[in-house]
């Protein structure tokens, strides 16, 4: 499914892989796809039930670590959706009906390895996020402890930006920054220790916080293969760029070809789009402990 057929409901918004509807009530029912991009680039083909493994995931995640903050979420079930989805079987296992939120205007950033954009600073800088990080640390290493670096959010087509933790104070005030700090690490802390047990590395991962009648609720996905970096505990290596659980075969391919990393993007092959697929689905398996085929929709 790498495009939503429509739906009868009014459109709020569509990211890469998320569509938004107005489901009535000060809900929302997000639908998450198929789509996969790589480079800030969407690629024509879908990964086969990459939506509703990032559905279950963050199904998962809300439930078990609901006692360190409430979230957005109200089912995972097309039953308890709106009439004009309830009888869309395409549509099983990747709708997400939550309660509508006022996001936070900076995305929840948590650092516990040294890699992606953090590394590129320190190796130019030896900072991360402006902060000075100790000497001699080596791309993938574990930093002392888990750091909350936010970002701002950028307008659709842009990059991101990271900025420190003063910048965030001025755009959403001491009290509710230091909130989202405190919540986004523990959060962190909490889900490195589960699956740390299950030999998987979450090197960082990207929360995004809301506001429901004042309480800070967690929302969107939680702790996912495309909101986190999940390495084979067993294949990190100081100094090098672990396989990541994730489109790590994708970008692989795509990083062998003349492309120039702009629309249109090369047609992957079907083996690139399996074993894509298959890494998703490991990613669940392992961390969760579940059986992805009795995920609703898996096979239909």
């Amino acid at each position: 499914m790498s495009d939503t057929e429509p739906i009868d409901l009014p459109h709020v918004h569509s990211g890469k892989v998320r569509d938004i509807y107005d489901a009535g009530g000060g809900r929302l029912l997000m639908v998450t796809s198929d789509r996969l991009s790589a480079f800030d680039v969407v690629l024509a083909e879908p990964i086969p039930n990459k939506g509703r493994v990032l559905t279950a995931m963050t199904a998962f995640w809300v439930e078990h670590l609901g006692d360190v903050i409430g979230n957005h979420l109200l089912s995972t079930e097309l039953a308890d959706c709106p009439p004009a989805v309830k009888d869309r079987a395409d549509l099983e296992g990747r709708v997400m009906l939550c309660e509508r939120a006022e996001m936070l205007p900076v995305e929840c950033i948590v650092r516990g390895r040294l890699t992606g954009s953090a590394w590129k600073e320190y190796k130019a800088t030896g900072t991360m996020h402006g902060t000075v990080l100790p000497l001699g640390l080596e791309e993938s290493s574990e930093l002392p402890e888990p750091v909350f670096t936010p970002s701002t959010k950028a307008e659709v087509g842009l990059h991101d930006e990271n900025i420190t933790y003063e910048r965030a104070v001025d755009l959403i005030g001491a009290e509710l920054a230091a909130r989202a700090r405190d919540a986004s690490l523990e959060l962190f802390s909490r889900a490195v220790a589960w699956a740390a047990e299950r030999g998987i590395v979450i090197a960082d991962t990207k929360f995004e916080l809301g506001l429901v009648d004042g309480e800070l609720i967690l929302c969107d996905e939680v702790l996912t293969p495309d909101s986190s970096r999940f390495w084979p505990a067993d294949a990190v290596v100081p100094g090098t760029t672990p396989p990541s659980f994730d489109k790590q075969p994708v970008r692989d391919y795509l990083d062998g070809l003349d492309w120039d990393k702009t629309p249109p993007p090369p047609p992957l092959p079907p083996e690139v789009v399996s074993a894509t697929s298959a890494r998703y689905v490991e990613a669940y398996e392992r961390i969760t402990g579940r059986a992805f085929s009795s995920w609703p929709g898996v096979g239909a």
